[in-house]
C-alpha cells in the first residue's frame, strides 16, 4: 500500500470511528475511490498501531496494598522537602518489600 493510501486509511478510521474492517473498505471506496480487502484493511491498521481489543480494566491498588500503604504514609506526613528528595519514585516496581 502506498504512503497516500495509509494516510487515506488512517483518516477514514479517524473520522468515521467504524470497528468492522467490511464497513472501513466500504468507506474507503465509496469516499476515495480505494479498493482494499477487509483483511488488507486489517493488516494495514495493525501496522499503524490500531489494534482491535478493549483495555482490560484493572483496579489502581488492591485492598491489601492499601493496608500496607496507611501506616507509611502516616509515618511520613510530615517530612521536609529535603527529605523527599532522597526518595525514588516509579510506579513500575513489582515488587513489595516487607520491614
Amino acid at each position: 500500500m502506498t504512503g497516500r493510501g495509509q494516510r487515506m486509511l488512517k483518516r477514514t478510521v479517524c473520522r468515521s470511528h467504524q470497528l468492522s474492517a467490511e464497513s472501513i473498505a466500504k468507506d474507503l471506496q465509496t469516499w476515495c475511490g480505494l479498493q482494499m480487502s477487509p483483511t488488507t484493511v486489517c493488516r494495514e491498521l495493525h501496522g499503524m498501531g490500531f489494534h482491535g481489543r478493549a483495555a482490560a480494566s484493572k483496579p489502581s491498588i488492591t485492598k491489601c496494598n492499601a493496608k500496607r500503604r496507611m501506616p507509611w504514609c502516616k509515618l511520613h506526613l510530615h517530612w521536609t522537602l529535603e527529605q523527599w528528595r532522597h526518595i525514588l519514585w516509579s510506579d513500575q516496581s513489582r515488587f513489595c518489600l516487607v520491614i
